[in-house]
């Protein structure tokens, strides 16, 4: 805590994500498919929520909780299990918290969700927004009223953008940087939005709009320009088996903000960055994969390839002392072995 500033301030939709992996490929209709694994857990905006918070940094959630079995189990897992502040928070009456089912095979998945319009607007329930050191943003084609107000409170602005389902990627959208400190999207969403070929036209374009940009390149690593302070910096990926791709983005973004408010260089801040949203696609789910300082401690001490040692010597003289206790990451149910191949014919639910 900075006073009684929180170091990150959120808002958005929250989901209860179930998450299905060990798909061979993707499903078919009128096709059965038996998963090996499966997770389940508190989801959007609770995946940034829930990364922050287990890097130590203190999380203010704006977000809508429905009054059902869903809501009440997100709401204690962000409060009671992670830490985080809820005071923002509403849970509204007879509206049902939307549902994600996430079905992951390869490096990717596909999301299916139900869910109704929250009944409590982003900027209804910010106000005006209390000063955080951090806030954490998915920029939308139409601007909210309290980021200006929080940009002009002190608060520095880490943003985001989502998938455009229209793909028109209005440039219009770019326009909002002027409030920002820092722009994360990925390789896709950035030559997009910049009309440009590659990752690093991209973020040469974006380095004109905003003080920090920075474009992730998934299995490339990340490429980065920090206008402050004149730094490059360009790194490769983590080489890691992917369990499920779900919040991975978040996950980077949460911990480029907690290497940022160490004032960390821009190279260890992209690499620790890189290194937690790797760590993250090796277990389900979106917010409760987040490895926090317990999963990297963890890692360091693991490691043994000698020129990835290299590469992240800096953990030596970053890491806290005390890591904090063991993580509660998604419950997962595992499958009994004589159910591997499935059910018979005759079994089949029809």
């Amino acid at each position: 805590m900075d006073g009684d500033r929180p170091d990150v301030l959120l808002t958005g939709l929250l989901f209860y994500d179930l998450v299905l992996t060990g798909l061979g490929k993707p499903p078919t209709p009128g096709e059965e498919i038996w998963t090996r694994g499966m997770g389940c857990g508190p989801g959007g905006i609770a995946n940034l929520a829930v990364a922050a918070s287990r890097f130590g940094l203190s999380t203010s959630l704006a977000t809508v909780f429905g009054d059902d079995f869903y809501g009440a189990y997100c709401r204690d897992v962000l409060s009671g299990q992670e830490g985080v502040d809820l005071s923002l928070s509403r849970t509204a009456e007879g509206w049902p918290t939307p549902v994600t089912v996430s079905v992951a095979y390869g490096h990717d998945r596909a999301l299916l969700t139900h869910g109704q319009e929250p009944p409590y607007s982003q900027d209804v329930l910010m106000g005006d927004p209390p000063e955080a050191r951090t806030a954490l943003v998915h920029l939308e084609a139409e601007p909210r009223e309290w980021l200006a107000k929080a940009a002009a409170n002190g608060t520095q602005v880490y943003a985001d953008v989502g998938w455009d389902p229209t793909q028109q990627w209005p440039t219009a959208l770019l326009e909002q940087l002027a409030l920002c400190h820092a722009f994360l999207p990925n390789e896709t969403e950035a030559m997009a939005y910049t009309r440009t070929d590659s990752a690093v036209a991209a973020l040469g374009t974006l380095s004109e709009l905003v003080p920090v940009a920075v474009v992730t390149r998934g299995g490339d690593g990340a490429v980065a320009v920090d206008q402050i302070t004149g730094e490059y910096a360009d790194v490769p990926a983590l080489g890691v088996d992917v369990l499920d791709a779900t919040g991975a983005g978040d996950v980077f973004g949460a911990a480029f903000v907690a290497a940022s408010l160490g004032g960390w260089p821009l190279a260890q801040r992209l690499r620790f960055a890189v290194l937690a949203a790797g760590l993250s696609v090796t277990r389900h789910g979106g917010a409760l994969a987040a490895p926090g300082w317990y999963g990297v401690d963890r890692w360091w001490r693991s490691l043994t390839d000698p020129e990835v040692k290299r590469g992240y010597g800096f953990l030596a003289d970053r890491l806290p002392v005390n890591p904090g206790p063991a993580l509660a990451y998604a419950p997962v149910t595992p499958p009994a072995p004589h159910t591997s191949v499935g059910p018979r014919a005759s079994e089949r639910r029809h």
